[in-house]
């Protein structure tokens, strides 16, 4: 058994599979294991830990944990979010707590002038908990069948959330923009498209962002995102797999029953013969691997600004919030309905969104441990920006950085009493602790085709009713053109975020065929 990408989903599968007693090798193209899901310091002269590209947890089951043993703590966040807003001039914002109390009542009633935008949310929640407490237990299993899922919930929430566009939902439901907003930002977060888009591929993404063990919840993982991939990569090793790093995979030939992975080790060329392999790279990148020629039209397209920061204080709000609380979830800036419609329809046209929208985690609040010894009210902040397609970079990526990195922090500084640049913490040359990333710099250094954070838009966690579903990997949605290739990671039918479930499901699908 061969696993071509050692990101969390490969070092995933192989764990199970070398429990189970199989051999496996894992081939890794760069120096080290993790994908995504890796943690480092950033800045010289400062230990602060940050995510170098996912930053929470949220759809990784428990099962996963327990099945593979992994010494791993997730921690919730003591906010859920909160939404700094300026209404006439004034400023405000709309506070979520984890749980929900008074305080997130009172937030509701005093920014909306009532009771009844509250109680929308509330219901509108408990319809989402429906679907997600229907889909969150089949995530681990074969795949259902899409007239299954739906008949378990009602059609009110099977038109909302999966037939109709998401923005019809919203409007219908809501009367506040910041209300729309905060919950139109899980629908398109790396996923480039509008409210109203008739793909739905918005509907899907905000599926995924509010399914994970049936909650939701988005954790922060203790020690940073690459403990989580230490702990798989110590169950993968301990149960047996042979890890190597690397190892640029070059060609994958393969026929029903077999197949050969050749790779270079930098020195040598060498190759393996397997039963399968099991693909952690985005599909379009399989293809190629396989023998097809780079189609340019089919190349997923990622969609999003990340920006560190490492501060010496958290700012102060105009709205008089408490910092702590504001950063201690998820800082949504720029995000009202409206302003996502708009900033969508900019980057659409080509152009940087005038207003950037984006949201501000804050994982030091909620794991001081990753700060490495810093000194007393230093945190670390990474920032994610919507709506910025790859190709708004592709005539001049400097300045379109440039451009967008200030409309993103302008939009921050909107809502703060003292701009975000003067709480900036110092390296050891005296630089000011920012640096930025956009979807060419996540191809660069991941291989994730365009920058894809979900190596190509999600698919539905379910069949649909006309599904071949006659093997194994037809059956955990992991199946290629190939009976010998599986893909195990964000490209499978179940995949996208820090999730373990492609690595889990294309697993399982081996060991079916056995």
């Amino acid at each position: 058994m061969t696993v071509v990408g050692g990101g969390h989903n490969g070092l995933t599968a192989a764990a199970y599979l070398a429990r189970a007693g199989m051999s496996v090798l894992v081939l890794e193209r760069l120096g080290h294991v993790g994908g995504a899901a890796v943690s480092a310091s950033r800045f010289t002269g400062q230990p602060a830990r940050f995510p170098r590209y996912a930053s929470l947890v949220s759809v990784l089951p428990q099962q996963v944990i327990d099945d593979l043993g992994l010494d791993v703590t997730l921690a919730s966040r003591p906010t859920s979010s909160y939404a700094p807003v300026l209404r006439e001039g004034d400023p405000a914002g709309l506070l979520v707590e984890r749980p929900e109390g008074e305080a997130t009542n009172a937030s509701f009633r005093e920014l909306t002038g009532g009771d009844d935008e509250y109680e929308a949310w509330c219901a509108f929640h408990r319809d989402v908990g429906e679907l997600a407490a229907v889909v969150a237990p089949s995530l681990l299993e074969p795949l259902p069948v899409e007239r299954d899922v739906r008949g378990q919930v009602s059609e009110e929430v099977w038109r909302d959330l999966v037939t109709s566009p998401l923005g019809e939902a919203l409007r219908r439901r809501f009367t506040d923009d910041t209300v729309r907003g905060v919950v139109a930002s899980d629908a398109v977060i790396g996923t480039f498209a509008s409210l109203h888009d008739a793909s739905l591929a918005q509907n899907r993404c905000f599926l995924y962002h509010r399914i994970g063990n049936g909650t939701g919840e988005w954790r922060v993982p203790v020690g940073g995102m690459g403990a989580l991939t230490v702990a798989l990569e110590r169950a993968a090793r301990d149960a047996g797999a042979e890890i190597i790093t690397g190892a640029g995979v070059s060609c994958i030939t393969a026929e029903a029953d077999a197949a050969e992975v050749h790779w270079h080790d930098g020195a040598t060329q060498r190759s393996v013969l397997t039963r399968h392999v099991l693909a952690n790279v985005a599909p379009w990148v399989l293809r190629i691997l396989m023998g097809e020629g780079e189609d340019a039209e089919t190349k997923p397209q990622g969609s999003q600004l990340s920006i560190n920061l490492l501060v010496d204080r958290l700012p102060r709000l105009r709205s008089g919030a408490d910092p702590e609380v504001a950063f201690g979830g998820t800082l949504h800036v720029g995000t009202g309905l409206g302003q996502l419609e708009a900033a969508y329809a900019e980057a659409a046209a080509g152009r940087v969104p005038s207003v950037v929208p984006g949201t501000v985690i804050c994982p030091s609040l909620t794991d001081p441990s990753v700060l490495g010894g810093a000194p007393e009210g230093t945190h670390t902040l990474t920032y994610v920006g919507m709506h910025l397609p790859a190709a708004l970079f592709d005539a001049d990526r400097d300045a379109t950085r440039k451009l967008a990195v200030e409309r993103a922090l302008a939009a921050i500084d909107e809502h703060l009493e003292e701009p975000l640049a003067t709480c900036l913490a110092r390296d050891a040359e005296g630089n000011p602790c920012i640096e930025s990333g956009l979807p060419q710099d996540v191809e660069a250094d991941l291989a994730m085709p365009g920058g894809h954070i979900f190596h190509g838009d999600l698919d539905w966690p379910w069949a649909s009713n006309r599904a071949r579903l006659e093997t194994p990997a037809q059956q955990w949605g992991v199946q290629t053109d190939v009976e010998s290739v599986m893909v195990c990671g964000s490209g499978a039918r179940r995949g996208g975020g820090v999730s373990g479930l492609g690595g889990h499901n294309a697993a399982q699908a081996v060991l079916a065929s056995r």
